[in-house]
């Protein structure tokens, strides 16, 4: 007979571990299907984790592997595969119409199989853009992050730079200067695309260099980040620049292509849900950095994982 979970999280970042724990603890049959057995999501590529209550200076791998244990010893259930859609359990072909699902038996099916399920927690987190310049992947951790509030203070009194011109970028700028002895900011074009307030405060800062009309060429160094290859897109030149550190903030996407047209979402495709995690159907929730929110943090996305488990135990009695 076909095992019918009481809930199936979607992830196993800091948001679905997260959820997987209180599930756990709150005795529902539970199943976290992971895209690759290797539990922890963007946490695994953080140097060092310095922001998490109670843990400090822990690396974001050893993060990982705790949150997994735990979900471990409670005896969480995990599956590898990669989920393709949602879909009503009478296993109609297709994505459905969010009515269709509405207080049914869901399928979640992936590329190896399907399972049956009364809840679903979607905790697929997001992804940052990547530059695309050689040495980024290489580097990733030691010295290239995509987070200055998470790594900004390893670089403490140091030189950095920030890639890209929207809000995210000009915000990590600031915050870095508070830090750094010298921050660049690396923009592709004449102006930035920020708020015009974010720019005030950024302008203000004396330690702030901006380089216009600049794209990073190669990211290079020994065994840690040490200096830039730049050119202007102008006038052609091109210059090496010596950093401890390069944030990158080009945008951020979520990973919510499966679940398009199942579930509402805002024009970012991030899943629109609050901080009950409760999506456009019933019982189907969103966790951590795939939903709608302004914070993305570990913390915050824990929080969601327990947050939801809440909710799903209200579904499922019927509230």
């Amino acid at each position: 007979m076909e095992t019918i979970y009481d809930l199936v999280i979607i992830g196993s970042g800091p948001a679905g571990l997260g959820a997987a724990i209180y599930a756990q603890r709150a005795d529902l049959k539970t199943l976290v299907i992971e895209k690759e057995m290797m539990s922890g999501g963007q946490v695994l590529t953080t140097y060092e984790v310095d922001n998490y209550a109670g843990l400090p200076g822990i690396g974001g791998f050893d993060l990982g592997m705790k949150f997994r244990e735990h979900a471990d010893k409670l005896g969480a259930q995990f599956a590898e595969d990669t989920v393709v859609r949602i879909e009503e359990a009478e296993g109609k072909e297709g994505l459905l119409e969010a009515a269709e699902l509405s207080g049914k038996l869901k399928n979640v099916v992936g590329e190896n199989g399907s399972y049956l399920t009364k809840a679903v927690i979607i905790a697929t987190g997001a992804h940052h853009r990547k530059l695309g310049a050689p040495g980024e992947e290489e580097f990733s951790g030691m010295g290239v992050s995509y987070c200055a509030t998470c790594d900004g203070a390893f670089f403490r009194n140091k030189t950095t730079a920030v890639v890209g011109g929207g809000d995210v970028a000009i915000e990590d700028a600031i915050f870095l200067a508070r830090l750094c002895e010298k921050v660049y900011l690396i923009h592709r074009r004449d102006e930035l695309r920020g708020a015009k307030s974010l720019q005030k405060r950024l302008m203000a800062m004396e330690n702030v260099e901006i380089l216009w009309d600049t794209v990073v060429e190669s990211i290079d160094g020994k065994e840690k980040v040490e200096s830039l290859k730049l050119q202007n897109k102008k006038s052609g030149e091109k210059k090496e620049l010596s950093v401890d550190g390069v944030f990158i903030a080009v945008g951020i996407s979520p990973n919510s292509e499966a679940y398009k047209g199942t579930v509402s979402m805002d024009e970012g495709g991030y899943i629109e849900a609050g901080e009950d995690g409760k999506t456009s159907v019933p019982g189907i929730f969103a966790a951590g950095d795939v939903r709608t929110k302004a914070l993305r943090q570990i913390v915050t996305a824990v929080a969601d994982g327990a947050n939801c488990v809440t909710g799903v135990e209200r579904y499922l009695n019927g509230q």
